[in-house]
């Protein structure tokens, strides 16, 4: 009978700690349950959160694309409107110039117009007046041109002459005269200058050649052409080697 009753007891007692054991582990239960339940609301609100900063990102990101594109619109219309007025400022200063330049012929018309009132000429008269002038001056041109050649003629009948009667006469050329030279032939020691009859070079007419303000050389022109010569470097006055582009001087230039 004792031994009934402690079974009894003791299968009481296992109840009542199963019991005891069931009510704190439903407990526990419930506090996950709750704590779950906390978690997913709270990650649904994190999830809306996110998906209106989303929103407004793409709207800032839709926001800034558009100001770019209206940034990109504004400067092409400032570069458009810059180039219009760099056109506009140009034309002006075309006109302004047109205009002064228009101004001044106005002004030498009316003095021309009052300088041919004032001689009480005819147009006509005027006309053969300008046409007997231009006449004239070209007949002094002519007469100069021939002037020039007969001097070069005399100057080398002279050189000539000389050079056939055996004087010493010095053959003075142009204190202007500077040309250079083209071609050097060491072998023969001649030289090609770039100047000739019609810059005022002479026969036999010495020139100095010098490179860098230093004398070179000496020599005595042979062969003339019309824009050419021939020289020969003078024996004792070659002072060092004559290259090409050298510049050469008269070495008795007339007073």
């Amino acid at each position: 009978m004792l031994i009934r009753i402690s079974l009894i007891v003791a299968i009481v007692a296992a109840l009542a700690a199963g019991a005891l054991s069931f009510t704190q582990v439903r407990g526990k239960i419930n506090t996950l349950i709750q704590q779950r339940d906390g978690y997913h609301s709270e990650r649904d609100q994190v999830q809306g959160q996110l998906d209106s900063t989303k929103k407004d990102l793409a709207k800032t990101k839709a926001d800034l694309n558009q100001t770019q594109q209206d940034l990109a619109s504004a400067k092409k219309d400032r570069d458009t409107a810059v180039a219009t007025a760099a056109v506009q400022i140009k034309r002006a200063d075309d006109l302004s110039e047109k205009l002064t330049k228009a101004a001044q012929d106005r002004d030498e018309a009316q003095g021309k117009l009052a300088a041919y009132v004032d001689t009480g000429l005819t147009a006509k008269q005027v006309t053969d007046l300008g046409r007997s002038l231009k006449n004239a001056q070209n007949a002094i041109d002519v007469i100069n041109a021939e002037k020039l050649v007969m001097n070069r003629t005399i100057d080398r009948l002279n050189t000539e002459l000389a050079k056939y009667i055996g004087t010493n006469r010095v053959i003075t050329m142009r204190t202007d005269l500077r040309g250079r030279i083209l071609v050097v032939d060491p072998k023969w020691d001649f030289v090609v200058l770039n100047i000739g009859d019609e810059q005022g070079v002479k026969e036999e007419g010495e020139l100095l050649v010098s490179r860098d303000g230093k004398l070179v050389a000496k020599i005595i022109v042979r062969s003339l052409q019309k824009n050419r010569c021939i020289a020969n470097i003078v024996p004792g006055w070659k002072l060092g080697d004559v290259i090409e582009g050298d510049e050469v001087s008269p070495a008795h230039p007339a007073s």
